[in-house]
């Protein structure tokens, strides 16, 4: 293809429809639906300082969290998206406690789980937020609520797609479908999402890590020596590591898909199992870092072969350039193995 030809979205979508072994449509539906509730969230997120949408909502979430307004605004503007054209039998959102069945009688093909909005201490202040999806396709017909419980808990290695939307100085939607990841920028003069970041390959090892530093003194004996050694002066190995954090997860993990690197929420001992979700946050993030050459776990084990019991289950991530992975998991199996 000339490097002159311009891509959409919807395009990429339409050419590459056949990799997918269901192919009949539906997925790239889905793509789509969830690309239009991007653009739509997107322009709220650029006039959120200009409208009364900034701020809180006087509510919390399943996990005793305060709600913000454009937390809610997202929730309900990707439920609307996906709902409508009959592929999807049930939502997940990280702003609900429960499924979300489209239509008890609907037989839809597909689940998608979704963070409307990861960031959200981060809306007021103006830095980066973002959208995070993960799709999968419907094991069973069973068309009971339980059932649909039971639907939506799938290992991540039975994700058929996943991705995320970065609202920052442009707006970049990432997603892989298996097939390796691709980024595309939003054009606000056109409206549509344009091909700038085919086949993104994660460096093999990098030189940032990204992490809450503050919790050190919770973190385990293992992890405090991982940290000791990234920071100390080895120009042969290229440390020391410079230290590089946002505080929201999509934008830290964009970063480290491209620079390379380890990214890592541990367990501390006042979250012992993690703070992040497996089904919102970890099992997508996961996908997109292993299509592109990285790696992802939970500090021993892979985080697509986690088997999810409850659907706001939270786990450790250690996730990023494979190199750094391993180096972070051979410390923390070290230090359990005296």
């Amino acid at each position: 293809m000339p490097k002159s030809s311009i891509v959409t979205l919807d395009r990429f979508i339409l050419d590459r429809q056949i990799e997918f072994r269901y192919s009949s449509g539906e997925l790239s539906r889905i793509l789509y639906d969830i690309s239009l509730a991007a653009k739509v969230i997107n322009r709220e997120v650029n006039k959120a300082g200009l409208v009364d949408i900034l701020g809180l909502t006087n509510a919390t979430n399943v996990h005793g969290e305060e709600v913000k307004k454009l937390d809610d605004f997202a929730h309900r503007e990707i439920i609307k998206s996906l709902s409508l054209g009959g592929q999807c039998c049930v939502l997940g959102s990280e702003e609900e406690e429960d499924i979300i069945p489209i239509r008890e009688e609907d037989s839809g093909e597909y689940i998608v789980l979704f963070d409307p909005l990861d960031g959200s201490s981060n809306i007021d202040v103006n830095v980066s937020i973002g959208t995070i999806f993960s799709i999968y396709r419907r094991q069973h017909q069973e068309g009971t609520v339980e059932g649909l419980r039971k639907e939506a808990l799938q290992r991540g290695d039975s994700q058929v797609a996943a991705g995320y939307v970065l609202y920052g100085s442009s707006t970049m939607l990432v997603y892989t479908t298996g097939h390796g990841v691709n980024g595309f920028t939003l054009d606000p003069g056109i409206g549509e999402f344009l091909l700038s970041h085919p086949n993104i390959q994660i460096p093999a090892r990098g030189k940032y890590y990204s992490t809450n530093q503050g919790y050190y003194h919770l973190w385990d004996e293992g992890l405090k020596n991982y940290m000791r050694y990234l920071i100390e002066d080895d120009p042969a190995t290229g440390r020391p590591y410079s230290l590089r954090y946002i505080g929201t997860l999509v934008a830290d993990i964009h970063r480290t898909l491209f620079y390379g690197g380890v990214f890592f929420y541990p367990r501390t001992k006042t979250n012992p199992s993690g703070k992040l979700r497996l089904m919102y946050e970890c099992n997508p993030m996961a996908f997109i870092i292993e299509q592109s050459g990285g790696m992802a776990i939970d500090g021993h084990q892979r985080i697509m072969e986690i088997e999810p019991k409850r659907l706001h289950q939270r786990e450790p991530l250690f996730i990023g350039s494979s190199a750094d992975v391993r180096q972070a998991q051979f410390f923390l199996t070290q230090q359990e193995a005296k």
